[in-house]
């Protein structure tokens, strides 16, 4: 029997899933070794390992992309080992297969079953042959209407890129085009298919463990329904609601997809179940999963050890362990979820969870670390596990609200609100759950009370500023006047409303509110303030750092940004300004978009890629582009000017009143 006892272990990955590769490595006595980008020098996976070898560069084509370049650190650090994450080179069979050539353990499944489920139409060739039930696919030259509405997948993709919803033929030509160009950009190769689109479908897979044995563990389901541009948000084990029926049906499937590919290790193999409980197979994943967490939770097994022993030629056990309650992960994401998931950068301040036991926290970030432009925004997966599902939800829902996350935006309130949304909780899942309850779930939140949060905000400045500490920032001329009350301006974000809050110093005793009825101040400190509201006292956690103030409470968290008295007017841009949301690449512009034409109101001018994701830059009212600066090719920082719409009046509806 073959053994090749591992001793050193090169990830060749970065972020949130080295670390926890690492953590398991460091319990089984393995030294690790990272590589890293110039982007993340300093990185926590970096920070973590044993050893660390530099990819010189910065962008994925120039770093964890390069197979050769990754190889070469193996060998240079004495690793005998390489396990690839997920993501980047993870499912590459010429990459597993130079691995092995340098004479090193591939800790993934063998090359040829990632080269028959690397393309989806040939792996659902295969499966079709190994009776996995599957859609049948659907030729776009012969497509009719009978056919709609229609999924665009590429055929080499993964992660949501290259798939496009078509619901109408006339806008099957475009989307075939816009698919296939993104999936050449994203994985260099532009094949794509179609299929039906099953509406209010439920994503539900299997986590499959395999070893060299003849040994296939089918490890429960898990759903993945809830997703944004067909990427995962929240994730559970076992999926909810499924008969038994179904679930061996799900498991059988699962195990004959293994087998039909002689698969070794950790795979998910990923269906699709109709709203009458049709299931149907989507694709495989040569590797380990984001969410594998929840069922690791569920089992009691640590499927990153598993690897390695399989990897290492060891056996599986007859059987797995009997599963346990209930896991539900939450991917945090910097990305501003009212705003078209913008993903968001800078300086991340704070990452604190609350210590509660049965919550797990994965992640690549620290305080003090810096979010970049190069990869993708996920900052942390938050991970829950208790006897039930009502009760794993309720206690990710609650550690997420009190979390101290201070930095850009992220979706923790869009995920809280989600975990509580009437739906979720009665398991009414599909993957149209956020298409259909977005806007409410990223509307103003009954509960929420910003201009108390800026108040307590006012009030610890105050404070600091009287006892020695920092002195508040001063814009101007414009000074307080002690006589009378005192006044501070915020605008909150995300959403820029802005607060100005009155309050009185004393010669002696605590800041007090001005004409703010119903207000008692209990307490302040410079970093924590105790209001009576109502009636009711609550406490408010105040963080500053320069002119952003972080204020925390029991159920909600608010970040403000303190503005000069008087606003300055060449903070103006020109009317019609189109200017870039984020650091990014312009990909590509609309046909026929140059200055001088004619553009609607909402119309798609410019696409933007940033952090694994392509961002459209809309037109913001019918008119004319008097200007173009936007290249595709060409990078550009937030804030940069890319096209200048003139508004047409005539294209102004004229209100019925005055009509």
């Amino acid at each position: 029997m073959r053994s090749d006892v591992i001793q050193t272990l090169l990830v060749a990955n970065r972020g949130e899933i080295a670390c926890r590769i690492f953590r398991t490595c460091r319990d089984l006595g393995i030294t690790t070794v990272a590589v890293y980008s110039d982007a993340d020098d300093g990185a926590l996976h970096v920070r973590e390992a044993d050893l660390a070898v530099r990819l010189p560069g910065a962008a994925p084509a120039d770093t964890y992309l390069r197979g050769d370049l990754v190889v070469a650190a193996a060998l240079a650090a004495g690793a005998d080992a390489v396990h690839p994450g997920y993501g980047f080179l993870s499912e590459n069979a010429a990459f597993a297969a130079s691995v092995q050539d340098a004479g090193l353990v591939w800790v993934g499944p063998p090359v040829k079953a990632i080269e028959l489920m690397a393309s989806k139409t040939r792996a659902k060739e295969l499966m079709a042959g190994a009776g996995v039930p599957l859609l049948a696919p659907v030729d776009p030259a012969t497509a009719a209407e009978d056919d709609l509405p229609l999924l665009l997948k590429a055929a080499a993709g993964g992660g949501g890129r290259g798939m496009r919803i078509v619901r109408e033929l006339g806008a099957l030509p475009g989307e075939l085009l816009a698919a296939a160009a993104e999936a050449a950009s994203a994985f260099g190769d532009g094949e794509v298919f179609a299929e039906p689109y099953v509406e209010r479908g439920r994503h539900v897979e299997v986590q499959v463990m395999a070893d060299e044995h003849d040994t296939v563990w089918a490890l429960g389901t898990r759903d993945c329904s809830l997703q944004r541009r067909h990427q995962k948000v929240i994730e559970e084990a076992p999926a909810p609601g499924l008969d038994d029926a179904l679930r061996t049906r799900l498991r059988d499937a699962a195990t004959a997809a293994a087998r039909a590919v002689g698969y070794r290790g950790a795979g998910t193999v990923e269906f699709l179940v109709s709203a009458d409980g049709r299931p149907y197979f989507l694709e495989m994943n040569t590797r380990l999963q984001v969410e594998h967490p929840v069922t690791e939770a569920v089992f009691g097994l640590d499927l990153v050890a598993l690897q390695l022993r399989v990897a290492e030629g060891g056996p599986l056990g007859a059987t797995p362990p009997s599963p346990s309650g209930h896991a539900v992960e939450a991917r945090l994401y910097a990305e501003d979820p009212a705003r078209d998931w913008q993903p968001q950068t800078g300086a991340l301040l704070a990452l604190d969870l609350p210590d509660v036991p049965s919550l797990r926290l994965d992640t690549g970030y620290t305080g003090g670390d810096t979010i970049g432009v190069h990869y993708d925004p996920m900052l942390a997966k938050v991970i829950a596990h208790a006897p039930t599902r009502a009760e794993a939800v309720r206690l990710l829902a609650r550690a997420l609200e009190r979390a101290r996350i201070h930095g850009p935006v992220t979706n923790r309130e869009l995920l809280v609100r989600s975990l509580r949304h009437p739906d979720f909780a009665a398991a009414r899942l599909d993957t149209g759950f956020y298409d259909r309850h977005l806007a409410a779930l990223t509307a103003p939140a009954a509960g929420r009370d910003p201009a108390r949060a800026a108040l307590a905000g006012a009030l610890a400045a105050a404070v600091t500023a009287t006892s020695g500490g920092p002195a508040p920032t001063r814009f101007g001329a414009w000074r307080n006047v002690p006589s009378g009350p005192q006044l501070k301006r915020y605008r909150s974000e995300p959403d820029g409303a802005e607060h100005e809050v009155a309050y009185r110093t004393p010669r002696t005793g605590a800041p007090e509110p001005h004409d703010a009825p119903g207000v008692r101040v209990l307490a302040v400190t410079p970093d924590r303030v105790t209001l009576e509201l109502d009636g009711v006292a609550r406490h408010f956690t105040v963080t500053a750092d320069g002119d952003r103030v972080f204020v925390d409470t029991d159920a909600a968290s608010y970040t403000f940004t303190a503005l000069p008295r008087f606003t300055d007017p060449a903070t103006h841009t020109e009317p019609g300004s189109l200017l870039a949301p984020m650091p990014g690449t312009v990909v590509r512009l609309a046909e026929g978009l140059a200055a001088g034409v004619p553009v609607e109101a909402g119309q798609p001018l410019i696409w933007l890629e940033a952090m694994k994701m392509e961002h459209r830059i809309l037109a913001p009212a019918s008119g004319l582009l008097t200007a173009l600066h936007a290249v595709p090719g060409h990078q550009v920082e937030v804030g940069a000017l890319l096209a200048v719409v003139q508004e047409d009046p005539a294209a102004i509806p004229v209100p019925e009143e005055t009509a």
